[in-house]
């Protein structure tokens, strides 16, 4: 049973280990961790020590994931998140792992801004925000459940219990209505996007990168009002999906911090869908968090590339032996649902027997994005804009998973990676849920003052 650790701890590692942490001057500031030198009488902690220190630091912290895509037909009575299922997070899975809460997403993709579009985003929205209740109400009631808030948190946490949170991606199901925030945040939802990958109602999405078309030139009318009903009901405004110039306004309107729910530093990897300097000072003026996401093609966009080339290669290799085609994604959209069945066969056929050659005939040449790759974009954030303002995310089930977090049953790697960088217990509590939810005491305590009518 992890609790969390309020005291202020300093972590021995070949001497003293300082962070520094600097979240006022516009200039990247030295704020990892650095170590003293160690006295020649000190003993060198051993690789088995270190690793038991980490076990023992992520039994402790509780660690908080923002970011994890369902499907509701994996939370019915006869298949669902009690079972190993073949899916990135399930509750064995975060039992193995270590993993304490999971933000289930309530994701619509987007679609025509006109009434049918709307109605339809709704439903989708209903019905997985009734799936994620269901999971934690009834069928697991005894393994899970539902938190509201940071107390919610800690005191379901001690319990032994994993948490579930719910985050909305893509305000598209909102609609034209404006009172469906209140809706969706009565509902349980905690954070929520006003863009997904294609421009809504409310604001444009950073996919106007591709071709340069924006709908709204940052936010709509209605997105600005929407950023003022979000603040009123106590829901976090995350900024990863939108374009820059929508999130630059949101910053300049909110009155509560924001959260980014899955981006990483664009500095490091050129990707619009990752936040550059700009926005990450921006962020860190706000007093927000940005969540650092392990989706490979943000965190190392070139080493991401030739690594699926590789994949790519053998896997059409071996549909090549079989007589298989491995067709895109538009023409496997366009099979029938038989066709489609059966080329979802092919493909597992296929990847049966890459398995045990992936390691040998694509990691050898062209390695995977990996832990090591993610913490390197936590050590940039924490320089750049302070501890205080980064945290932890997968993007599971959604795309997300790299190579030693590929899904929560590993979620230990990303402590002991922290671990071995010099970050200490009371750093590592912050990143992996601290930052957050104090961002999110924050919104909802400006929500209080708001309801109550003060300025």
């Amino acid at each position: 049973m992890k609790m969390q650790t309020q005291a202020k701890m300093l972590t021995l590692l070949l001497g003293t280990l300082m962070l520094v942490a600097c979240g006022e001057s516009p200039e990247p500031a030295t704020t990892m961790p650095a170590s003293a030198p160690a006295p020649a009488s000190e003993r060198v902690e051993s690789e088995a020590e270190l690793v038991a220190r980490a076990r023992g630091i992520h039994e402790r912290v509780i660690t908080l994931d923002t970011h994890d895509d369902i499907d509701t037909s994996n939370f019915t009575a006869t298949t669902n998140y009690t079972m190993d299922l073949d899916t990135q997070v399930n509750l064995p899975k975060m039992v193995a792992g270590g993993l304490d809460v999971t933000w289930q997403i309530v994701y619509t993709g987007q679609g025509p801004l006109d009434a049918d579009g709307y109605a339809a985003a709704y439903a989708n929205a209903i019905d997985k925000f009734d799936a994620i209740h269901r999971l934690a109400e009834e069928i697991a009631p005894d393994q899970i459940e539902l938190a509201y808030n940071s107390a919610d948190v800690r005191r379901i946490a001690a319990t032994g219990k994993k948490v579930s949170m719910i985050g909305v991606e893509n305000a598209y199901p909102v609609g034209l209505d404006i009172s469906n925030i209140r809706d969706f945040q009565a509902r349980g939802g905690r954070y929520m996007s006003l863009a997904h990958n294609g421009h809504s109602q409310f604001a444009d999405s950073n996919t106007g990168e591709r071709d340069g078309v924006w709908l709204h030139n940052g936010l709509s009318d209605l997105g600005r009002l929407a950023v003022a009903e979000l603040n009123q009901w106590g829901v976090m405004i995350d900024l990863s999906h939108p374009s820059k110039a929508a999130n630059l306004q949101v910053l300049e309107l909110t009155r509560a911090p924001v959260i980014a729910s899955h981006s990483s530093a664009r500095a490091l990897s050129d990707h619009p869908r990752n936040l550059d300097d700009e926005q990450l000072l921006r962020i860190r003026d706000n007093g927000g968090v940005v969540q650092t996401v392990a989706f490979g093609g943000y965190l190392n966009v070139d080493k991401a590339a030739r690594h699926q080339e590789a994949l790519n290669a053998l896997r059409s290799s071996i549909a090549a032996d079989l007589g298989y085609d491995v067709l895109s994604f538009p023409e496997i959209n366009a099979l029938d649902a038989t066709a489609r069945s059966e080329y979802q066969n092919h493909m597992s056929e296929i990847d049966a027997l890459m398995a045990p050659r992936i390691e040998a005939e694509v990691n050898a040449i062209a390695p995977p994005v990996d832990v090591s790759d993610f913490v390197n974009h936590i050590d940039y954030l924490v320089n750049l804009i302070g501890i205080d303002h980064v945290g932890i995310s997968s993007d599971f089930d959604g795309g997300g998973g790299i190579e030693g977090w590929n899904d929560a049953s590993e979620t230990f790697n990303v402590t002991l990676e922290l671990v071995r960088r010099g970050y200490s217990e009371e750093q590592i509590g912050m990143l992996w849920s601290g930052n957050l939810l104090r961002v999110l005491d924050e919104v909802q305590a400006i929500a209080v003052e708001i309801q109550a009518g003060q300025p």
